[in-house]
C-alpha cells in the first residue's frame, strides 16, 4: 500500500512538473531564440543554434539609431501611458455611477458597453478615420490616443463595474456619514480597494495600446510619429530582397522587455485582480 501511494504521488508530481516545464519552454523559447538571433550577424542568422556563439550588439545599435526605433519607443510609451490614464480615470467614475446610482436603462447601458467591446477594429476603421480627420488629429499621436481609448474604455468600464458592485455599500454609507463628497469616496474608499482591478485593467489596456498595429498604420504617415509595431514593419535591408532579421529581432526584444518588466513588477496585483470576486465571503 505504501509503495502504491508513493508511486501515485510520484506519477502526480511527474505530470504536474512535466506539464509546467513544457508550458514554460513553450512560452519562453520563442523569446529566448529572438534574443539569440538579435546577437548574431551575417551568415550566423541562417544557421540553427540554441546557444550563443558570440555577442554582437550592432543589431541593437542599428535598430535604435539607423532605423529610429528609439523615437518610436518614446511614441509608444507616451500613447500607451496617456491611454491608460484616461481609461482608468473615466472608468472608475463611470463604474461608480453604473454600480451605485440607480437610474432607468442602467442594465441596457451595461449590455451596450459589453456589445461595443466585441466589435473588431476593422469594422469601425472607416468611421474612426472620418472622426480623426474631422477633429484634425490625422498624422498625430492624438489620433492613436483617441482610437485606443475608444476601444479600451468599454472593457475597463465593464470590469471595474463588476468589481465595484462587490464592494459593501456600508463603506460608502460610513464615508457619507463622515461628510465625504462623491469624489472623495471614489478616491479614498473605492480606489484603494479596486487597486488590483485597476492594475489588471490598466496593464491590459497598456498592452493593447503598445501592440496595436492597424490604427497606427492608418492614422500615422510621418516616420517620426510611428509607434514600435509600425516602425518594425518598416525595417528594410541593404536591398529590396533582404530582410534585416538581426535588427528586427533586436527591436522585438526591446519592445517586449517593457511588458515583461511591468508584469513582473505588478504580478501580485494582477493575480489578485484576476481572482478577486471568485469567492464571496
Amino acid at each position: 500500500m505504501k509503495t502504491t501511494r508513493r508511486q501515485r504521488k510520484f506519477a502526480y508530481n511527474l505530470v504536474i512538473y512535466g506539464g509546467a516545464t513544457c508550458a514554460v519552454l513553450f512560452c519562453v523559447f520563442p523569446f529566448y531564440y529572438a534574443i539569440l538571433t538579435s546577437l548574431r550577424t551575417g551568415q550566423e542568422l541562417f544557421l540553427p543554434a540554441y546557444f550563443p556563439s558570440g555577442y554582437h550588439w550592432s543589431n541593437y545599435v542599428t535598430a535604435l539609431v539607423a532605423n529610429g526605433i528609439a523615437r518610436s519607443l518614446l511614441n509608444s510609451v507616451l500613447v500607451a501611458t496617456i491611454t491608460v490614464g484616461i481609461c482608468l480615470l473615466v472608468s472608475i467614475t463611470a463604474s461608480f455611477a453604473l454600480a451605485r446610482v440607480q437610474f432607468r436603462g442602467r442594465k441596457f447601458l451595461l449590455f451596450t458597453i459589453l456589445c461595443v467591446s466585441m466589435f473588431p477594429q476593422v469594422a469601425v476603421l472607416t468611421g474612426m478615420f472620418e472622426l480623426v480627420r474631422f477633429l484634425g488629429l490625422y498624422d498625430s499621436l492624438g489620433a492613436l490616443v483617441l482610437s485606443y481609448t475608444t476601444f479600451s474604455l468599454p472593457f475597463t468600464v465593464w470590469v471595474l463595474t463588476t468589481f465595484m458592485k462587490s464592494i459593501p455599500v456600508e463603506l460608502e454609507e460610513a464615508a457619507i456619514v463622515d461628510g465625504a463628497k462623491t469624489w472623495t469616496i471614489i478616491r479614498r474608499v473605492f480606489a484603494p480597494i479596486l487597486a488590483p482591478a485597476l492594475v489588471t485593467t490598466g496593464l491590459l489596456a497598456f498592452i493593447g495600446a503598445w501592440n496595436e498595429f492597424m490604427f497606427a498604420l492608418t492614422f500615422i504617415i510621418s516616420s517620426d510619429k510611428r509607434t514600435v509595431p509600425v516602425a518594425i514593419s518598416m525595417f528594410s535591408g541593404a536591398s529590396t530582397f533582404e530582410l534585416p532579421w538581426g535588427s528586427i529581432m533586436a527591436a522585438s526584444v526591446m519592445v517586449t522587455l517593457p511588458i515583461i518588466v511591468l508584469v513582473l513588477i505588478f504580478q501580485k496585483r494582477i493575480v489578485s485582480g484576476l481572482t478577486s470576486g471568485a469567492i464571496k465571503g
